[in-house]
Order: structure tokens, then sequence, then C-alpha cells
């Protein structure tokens, strides 16, 4: 039966509302499985359907309506997935089926400040592996597992960004995640941190994404192509204080309680409120981040956490350090992984392996052909039609982001390749199909109105601002930011452009925000209850191997590093070693006895799936590089 999502973006609210008294329960409808909420849930869980959304902040009974909300026929229901667990004997479609729950749950808006009483309601879904007991008029939210309620423990997931949506990641990788980590024994949540999402308040500070898509294709233009430099440095650095300004006239004071530590402290609410004595968790890149900070704030809290993609978190204390500190792999990656990953398999399996006379591609030639090919679309993008959408172009800055975003998952490789052999030979159709979805985040084929309202990209920039809000700034202003963003492309022609957006905006938040509410400035070695597993990736573009070793070298007795010889952002590369270690760690808290364990992915680039020994010719007939695509984007975006 098909996941429902209930993760689309809600209306952000101008303010967050006060906390409210005690819960109040309201008569309704039944289910064969009891009723939900249940009295005793401090997260409210209802089964989720498409309809579950939390109550807005200003709903005068957010108790009331949420209960309304509640679907008694199970058949609307979010299960998951048969496995051979289900019982095949029980005329039952949903016996031993795990459930998806949507809650909610409110914290303080400012953990600092008492007489604060504004709050914020995160969002929050939970994969049930045990699923649901049928007969159960009004079972115990925290009954055996047996009976169809909460595992022993609870498996934490967030999947970095900032702004990543803990409720999508949880709608796409729970029950892989819980099936990888535990064997299906232990529950998995993932929530919406502060700002994102469907938690409210949300932070968007465009009213439609049409309307932020319109400025970024002016602003987002890369340095290479930049007529002038130094105009399309203060046409940018303009368009980012109009931003921030928009934040501040549609949010107040939000800004100031989004830092990462406010964060953490939110993750901690969710460890009690879980009732665990231990959070068991499983963060990823940004979300390492996180996991850092709360460790630190709370070792007494720590149980088995997993880091995989490990930021290291002192360097988003300094100014423009959430990008300048991470370009280190991006080349590599794309040199190493992508191009001579693509040789290896031959081609067969890469498109741009396959030789343009009798003599086979070497790396070097595969290297200067697509610099080459890169450049001249520098010089005059490439003309571009699809049907669906009319005449487009190719661009330098929508070609590079695609190459350094494919970077992050090594299974949209085969994709990119026929892609760019495609443009190379002349034929743009392919480029066309997908570059497309890369400049534009609302879908203009939707009746009118044409979208729902904007996403929340925006707290992105609000928590890497807030987190470095007290570097030092530079004294001689846009000058100093030209060098960096000249540095970095230099660096790193693929990521340099992209990491330096991400840090501009911060010559800006001040402007509008006193110091956030809270950040955490503290070492990260304390003495933790159990130490924590890192898994850092020896070809990760975003998050060098560097970070995980800098970072054990901090943590030291506290921590033991896995060192992931892989491809992509974070363990995707699936890698057996990397998987057992995982899997005890969070089963059974054992831990390796060295400090570093270097583990191999499985299989290689362009062969995942495939015996190298033969072509897959059924496989290679059906395969479609836009539906990969297009998969590639729908995980990028989480």
């Amino acid at each position: 039966m098909e996941k429902s999502s209930a993760s689309a973006s809600q209306t952000p609210e101008p303010q967050p509302r006060r906390l409210r008294g005690a819960v109040r329960h309201c008569s309704h409808a039944h289910s064969a499985y009891g009723r939900f909420p249940l009295p005793d849930d401090p997260f409210h869980f209802i089964p989720c359907t498409n309809a579950t959304l939390p109550p807005a902040l200003d709903d005068p009974d957010p108790d009331r309506s949420w209960t309304h909300l509640f679907d008694p026929n199970p058949e609307r229901w979010s299960w998951g997935n048969v496995t051979a667990k289900q019982n095949a004997q029980d005329n039952d479609p949903y016996a031993g089926r795990g459930i998806y729950l949507c809650g909610y749950l409110d914290v303080p808006l400012d953990y600092t400040n008492k007489s604060e009483d504004r709050i914020v309601r995160l969002a929050v879904t939970k994969y049930q592996v045990s699923g649901l007991a049928r007969g159960n008029k009004v079972p115990s939210a925290r009954a055996n597992p047996s009976a169809g309620s909460k595992s022993e423990r609870t498996i934490v997931i967030e999947p970095g960004g900032p702004g990543g949506s803990g409720t999508s990641y949880a709608w796409r990788a729970a029950e892989d995640v819980t099936k990888r980590f535990s064997d299906e024994k232990f529950d998995v949540l993932g929530w919406d941190p502060r700002g994102v999402n469907t938690t409210s308040p949300a932070i968007s500070c465009f009213p439609y994404d049409a309307d932020r898509d319109r400025w970024f294709m002016l602003t987002g233009q890369y340095r290479e192509v930049s007529g002038s430099p130094d105009a399309q440095l203060e046409l940018t650095d303009a368009m980012n204080n109009a931003t921030f300004r928009a934040c501040w006239e549609k949010h107040g004071d939000l800004a100031r309680f989004v830092s990462t530590a406010f964060v953490a402290r939110d993750m901690e609410e969710i460890r009690k409120t879980l009732g665990e004595d231990e959070l068991t968790g499983y963060l990823v890149s940004y979300g390492t981040g996180i996991g850092q900070t709360w460790a630190n704030m709370f070792p007494d809290s720590v149980g088995r956490v997993i880091l995989d993609g490990t930021e290291y978190v002192r360097d988003h204390r300094l100014l423009g350090g959430f990008g300048w500190t991470a370009l280190d792999n991006a080349t590599d990656a794309w040199r190493d992984g992508f191009l001579g990953e693509c040789l290896n398999a031959g081609p067969e399996h890469c498109a741009l392996a396959r030789p343009r006379g009798s003599e086979p591609v070497s790396l070097q030639e595969l290297e200067i052909r697509m610099k080459e090919l890169v450049v001249s679309i520098s010089q005059r993008p490439v003309a571009g039609y699809l049907e669906t959408s009319g005449p487009s172009l190719i661009t330098y800055s929508a070609l590079v982001g695609a190459i350094y975003g494919a970077l992050y998952n090594a299974n949209s490789w085969p994709a990119l390749a026929q892609m760019l052999y495609e443009l190379e030979a002349g034929n743009s159709t392919l480029a066309a199909a997908f570059l497309e979805p890369l400049e534009w985040q609302y879908d203009p084929t939707l009746p009118s109105p044409p979208s729902p309202k904007s996403s929340t990209d925006e707290l992105g920039s609000l928590v890497i601002c807030a987190d470095s809000y007290d570097a030092p700034l530079p004294p001689d202003g846009l000058v100093w930011w030209q060098s960096l963003w000249a540095n970095m492309t230099t660096q790193a022609w693929i990521s340099g452009n992209s990491r330096f957006f991400n840090v501009f905006p911060c010559r800006h938040f001040n402007t509008y925000w006193p110091r956030p509410a809270e950040v955490y400035r503290g070492d990260l070695n304390r003495t933790l209850s159990n130490p924590v597993l890192l898994i850092a990736e020896t070809y990760d573009p975003a998050t060098p191997l560097r970070n995980g070793r800098r970072l054990l070298g901090e943590m030291g007795k506290n921590a033991r590093l896995v060192v992931h010889h892989g491809y992509g952002h974070s363990s995707r590369d699936k890698s057996s070693c990397t998987d057992a270690i995982a899997k005890a760690y969070i089963l059974n808290g054992t831990v390796p006895g060295e400090q570093e364990t270097p583990c191999f992915a499985d299989e290689k680039p362009y062969l995942y799936g495939i015996n190298a020994t033969r072509v897959d010719t059924q496989a290679a007939e059906t395969w479609d590089p836009i539906r990969v695509w297009r998969e590639h984007l729908r995980q990028l975006r989480l």
C-alpha cells in the first residue's frame, strides 16, 4: 500500500502563540484499533493521512482540531510496506505491518527566558515497527511493543540542511533505517526543526516560490559567468539585504531563536517526551552539527547516536566557515569518482567511457573534454527545447550546480554521464530535461493559484548566520567577500560558488537582529554517558573526511570513527562493513575497539546491482535517465 505524504509546507505564521494548559480530549470516533490520540500520549499521535498537518498556532483549540483529524478508516492510514513478518495466515491486510503516526510537540520558543510564553509547535512523524493491535479501545501510549505500541528504543533521525525536513525524511527512509540499524526492532522518529516545513512558525520570507525563483535567477549567477564580479556581488548583496529585511518584516525576532543550540534543546525535549533515559539517533550532515552540540550540552543523555557525514561545528563559528571549510573533496569526487569510476566501469555502463576513435578514453583526456565543455558553456549558453516547457538555455551556473548536486549521490552518475555525453555531441534535450526542474521550485502546470505557500528556504541562511553572528566582520566590507568568492571558486570550481552563496547573506544578519538568544561556544570533549559513532566518507563532496578526524581528535575516547571508503554524501554508498558496525552499535551498544576503523563500499558506481562480467541488456533497454535523475532530485531536496 502506498504511503501517503503529509509533508506539504504549512503556511508560516507571523508570530507563535502561547503555551496552553492541560490537554483536553474530546469524544470522537473509534476504529478497530481504538481511538486516537491516546489520552496519555504527549505527542498526540494519530495514524497519518494526507490531512494530518499539525494545528496552526492561532488555533483557539488545537487539541480539538487535531482530534477531529483522526480518520477511523484504516484503509486511509499510512501503513508500512508488506514484509516477510506479515502474518499471511491472518486475513488481515495490516497484520504485522508498521504504521506511520503523525503528531506534534509544543516547546518553548526561548528556553533561556522563562517569562517568554511563546511556543514552537514541532511537527513529528514516527514509524512504529509493531504496527497497531486490534481491539484496544484505549491502549496505553507506552504499552508492551507486542501489543502494538512503541519499541524499547526509538531511533531519532535528522537529515541535515540547515532546513532539512525530518518528517519528509521519515516518510522516505524510516523503514530502511530501522531495518539497516535494528533489524526492524526499533521505531524511527523524525521531526521538522524549528522554522522548517510543517513545524510552526515556519520561516519563509517570500509569499510564493515563484517570487524567490525570479530573483535567484538574477542573483545566483556564478562568478565565472559574471561580466563584472564586482557588480554581481553588489547585486547579490543588495538582494540578501532585501531578503533579510523581508524576514524581519514577516517574522520579527524569530531569527534569534533558530540557532543550532535551540534545535539541540528541542531534540532533548523529544528524548524526554519519548520517556527514554538515553537518546538513540541517526543524524546526518548538518544533523551531525546538531548532534555534536546536543551531546556536549546534555552529555548524560547520550545513548547510541550515529553522526554520519560529519561536520565540525567549530567551523560554523567562523565568518563564512560553513562555506570555505567544506571545499576539500568536491574536485576529487569529480575526478576520481565520477570520471575515474566511469572509465573503470567501461562504455557498457557509462556513456562518457565510449571511445571516439580506436584508443580507449583516458582519465586525463576525459577531464580535459569535460572542462572544455563547461568552459564553452560559460562563454555561450546552449539552446534547449522541451515540449513541456518550450525554449530554454543550458547555462554554466545551472550545469555546474547540477554536477555538484550529483556528487552527493553516485546513483545519479550514469544519468549525468549520459546527459554530458549527449550535450558534448550537440544534443541538449536531456540537459534541458535535467536542468529545468532545478531552476523552479513551483509547478506552473497546477491550476490557479499555481503553487502552495513558499518553502522554508530562508531558514537555512538564518541558522548559519545565527551560529556565526559574533565572528569579527572584515573592516574592508565587500572587498573581503569578493576575495573569498574568488578564492573559493579557484579552489573548487564545482562547489565554490554554491558554498559561497550559503554564507554571503550573513553580512546582513546583525543589521536586523541582535545576538541570538543562545549559541553554544563550549568545547566538544565533554565526558559522555556513552561514546558516539562517527562515520566520515573519503569522497564526500560536502563534509570531508578531515572533519571526522578533527572531531575524533577533540572527542577522544567519547567517540569512534568509521572511515567509509565510498562516494556520495554520508554513507549512502552501501558497505556491509559499515552497516555491521552501525547495527551492532544501535542494537547492543557495541563500539569498535580501535579509535578509527576502515570500511569499504560493497560495489562501485555505475555497477550497482550489475554483474560486472556481463551487460544486463534487459535493464539497459528499460533504463530511463530522466526517471533516475528525477529520483535523485527528490532525494537531494531532503
